[in-house]
C-alpha cells in the first residue's frame, strides 16, 4: 500500500473539505505516518474516514473528527497540552508536531507500548511525555486538553486542569456514537462548554457512567 498517497488523499478528501484550515495542523496530518500508530494487521485501515477499532473497546479516532477537535484548541508552539485517552499516541503526535509541549495519558499498557514505539519513530526524543495517570489537580495547569474519545460530560477532574484562558475539546454523548463535539473554556474563573459540531467517537471506558440496575 502507498501510505504517502493515502495520507495525501486523507488530507485533501477528508480534512480540507471539513472546515480544517490551520496550515500547521494540515502539515502535521500530511506528514505524520498515521499507519505507524496502529498494530501491523490494522495499518491498511489507517486512512479510512472512520474510527479504527482497537482492543478492549478503544479506537483510533476518525481523522476528520480528531482534526477538528485539535483545531478547536488553537495550539501554538509552546502550548502546554494534555491528551486524555491517548491510545496509540496519534493525537498527541499531531499536537507535538504543531509545537505543543504534550503530556499524553494512557493507562492501557498495550496501547501505550504502541504509542511509545510510534512516537519514538516519528518525533524528536521527549516531544511527548507519556504517562499512565492524570496529573495531580494541584500540579501543572494546561493551556489545552484533548479528550480522545466520547465521554458523558466533561469530567470536573479535567476542567480543573485548565489554566486561565485554557481550552478543552471533547465529544459528549451517551455511548451510541451520535455525540456532539464541544469546546470548553476557562475564563475569569468560570468554565463554560459550547457545542460545536455533531460527530461520533468511541466511548472512553474510564469515564463511562456506572451501570444502573433496571427492573
Amino acid at each position: 500500500m502507498d501510505y504517502a498517497d493515502a495520507r495525501r488523499r486523507m488530507v485533501d478528501g477528508q480534512i480540507r473539505p471539513n472546515k480544517v484550515t490551520d496550515p500547521r495542523l494540515l502539515a502535521a496530518l500530511g506528514e505524520l505516518p498515521r499507519e505507524r500508530f496502529l498494530p501491523p494487521p490494522l495499518r491498511a485501515r489507517a486512512y479510512l474516514d472512520n474510527d479504527v477499532r482497537l482492543p478492549r473497546g478503544r479506537a483510533l479516532m476518525e481523522p476528520m473528527v480528531l482534526a477538528r477537535l485539535v483545531q478547536l484548541l488553537v495550539p501554538r508552539p509552546g502550548t502546554r497540552a494534555l491528551v486524555v485517552g491517548a491510545g496509540t499516541g496519534y493525537g498527541a503526535a499531531v499536537l507535538a508536531h504543531m509545537g505543543a509541549a504534550v503530556t499524553a495519558v494512557e493507562d492501557d499498557a498495550d496501547l501505550a507500548a504502541i504509542a511509545r514505539e510510534a512516537l519514538a519513530a516519528c518525533l524528536p526524543p521527549a516531544a511527548v511525555r507519556l504517562v499512565d495517570a492524570l496529573p495531580a489537580p494541584d500540579g501543572e495547569a494546561f493551556d489545552a486538553v484533548l479528550v480522545e474519545g466520547e465521554v458523558p460530560e466533561v469530567p470536573e477532574q479535567l476542567s480543573g486542569l485548565l489554566a486561565q484562558g485554557g481550552r478543552l475539546a471533547a465529544v459528549l454523548g451517551g455511548g451510541r456514537r451520535n455525540g456532539t463535539a464541544v469546546l470548553g473554556q476557562r475564563v475569569g474563573g468560570a468554565f463554560t462548554v459550547t457545542p460545536v459540531f455533531d460527530c461520533g467517537a468511541a466511548a472512553l471506558p474510564a469515564f463511562a457512567p456506572p451501570a444502573r440496575f433496571v427492573f
